[in-house]
């Protein structure tokens, strides 16, 4: 059995897509492949590494026939760009000192964004013997303008070549949106390209029909807490006259959103804090409908939360543009709402009647993602060409 090392920024325990991505796709090259993950010790989305990992300067564990190297880094969720840099620059060296007393095998899958983590390792793992995947989930730095976490300024044109590099450098590209595929074509015409969508590998619930609580519609949102998200904005925004809002999830905006309720107590707003992912596939379940929101369009973004919904049957309301706008659209997974538009987001709510989100809907939803969403098969797939 051949040695595969995937090397990424986000791994569980830490939430959010990044880390449920890799530990899915080193889930399913384990059969395969013998996996070795890299990353750090755990520390994300809190900016603090987790308790039983504090005090250490890496270690390793096997979970699930995986190998775990956990590397030190600098943890902070501070908005200062040279604190973020240097956390950024704090796990490349630990990378740096990992590659130097370690053996790194002749195929290797690393994690982009962060840029600067993903330019370590093309830099310095670059050999003739080896195979370079790159797996890019977001387009930085242009993200980043979309965001407006960034200016086009040196710093941003820094970070363009280094964008380039990592792609002109890699051997194989896995992008998770055609979107990003494009964008990657054209700067880099010799590598190798293949779309690898966040579809998670999830059990089936069976699903029931939901006995309405009142006549209020009861709207979820599951995830992160980020800048990126805009669930502040969302409390600030909805019109609440006619809707519940559920909030689960962690994150730099967590403080603000709980301000926000405690200071509008006469708002329907509940947050419900973080909680395992197992018993958050279980208890959405029990809301009418999920939001998925973007506070901003960012090209080539599309949300792992499209397959895992669709997947658990629980229609989705899309507020965020782009690619994912097509993935909803096309495979009938609930309701659309132009972007950064929260006129006409309060109006597509208004216009959504609780009876049509039957148990007949929700089993096409389901039916819909078994069929396209297969996660098995996209797995299958991508064997042929690593």
């Amino acid at each position: 059995m051949q040695d595969l090392m995937i090397i990424t920024s986000y791994y569980p325990p830490e939430i959010g897509a990044a880390s449920n991505r890799i530990n899915h796709l080193a889930e399913g090259l384990k059969n395969d492949y013998k996996v070795r993950v890299v990353t750090p010790l755990p520390n994300y989305p809190t900016g603090k590494v987790f308790k039983g990992h504090r005090g250490k300067f890496q270690s390793k564990t096997t979970e699930n026939d995986i190998e775990i190297n956990r590397l030190w880094i600098f943890a902070t969720i501070s908005k200062n760009k040279f604190i973020r840099l240097t956390a950024m620059l704090s796990y490349s060296f630990s990378l740096i000192w990992f590659f130097l007393w370690n053996k790194i095998p002749k195929k290797v899958i690393v994690q982009s964004p962060p840029l600067l983590v993903a330019f370590t390792c093309m830099l310095f793992l670059r050999s003739k013997k080896r195979k370079l995947i790159l797996n890019v989930s977001d387009l930085w730095p242009s993200a980043g303008l979309d965001l407006g976490a960034l200016n086009e300024n040196l710093s941003y044109m820094l970070l363009k070549k280094i964008e380039h590099f990592n792609y002109r450098k890699a051997d194989l590209i896995l992008g998770q949106s055609n979107e990003i595929l494009t964008h990657v074509r054209q700067i880099s015409n010799n590598t190798e390209l293949f779309l690898y969508r966040n579809y998670p590998d999830i059990e089936l619930p069976p699903l029931k029909e939901r006995k309405s609580d009142g006549p209020k519609l009861q709207i979820v949102y599951a995830g992160l807490l980020g800048v990126a998200q805009g669930v502040l904005k969302l409390c600030q925004s909805l019109d609440f006259e006619k809707i519940e809002f559920h909030i689960y999830g962690s994150g730099a905006e967590e403080q603000q959103i709980k301000n926000f309720i405690a200071k509008n107590k006469k708002l329907p707003i509940h947050f419900h804090g973080k909680i395992d992912r197992d018993l958050l596939h279980k208890v959405i379940l029990q809301y009418d409908l999920s939001i998925i929101p973007l506070r901003h369009r960012i090209y080539g973004s599309v949300p792992s939360k499209l397959f895992e919904y669709a997947k658990l049957g629980l229609p989705m309301l899309y507020f965020g543009g782009g690619e994912g706008e097509g993935v909803v659209r096309n495979y009938s997974l609930g309701w659309i709402a132009d972007e950064n538009d929260y006129t006409d987001l309060n109006s597509v709510i208004k216009s959504i009647k609780i009876k049509e989100i039957n148990l007949k809907f929700k089993t096409k939803i389901q039916e819909s993602a078994k069929k396209h969403f297969d996660f098995e098969k996209q797995i299958e797939a991508l064997k042929q060409v690593i």
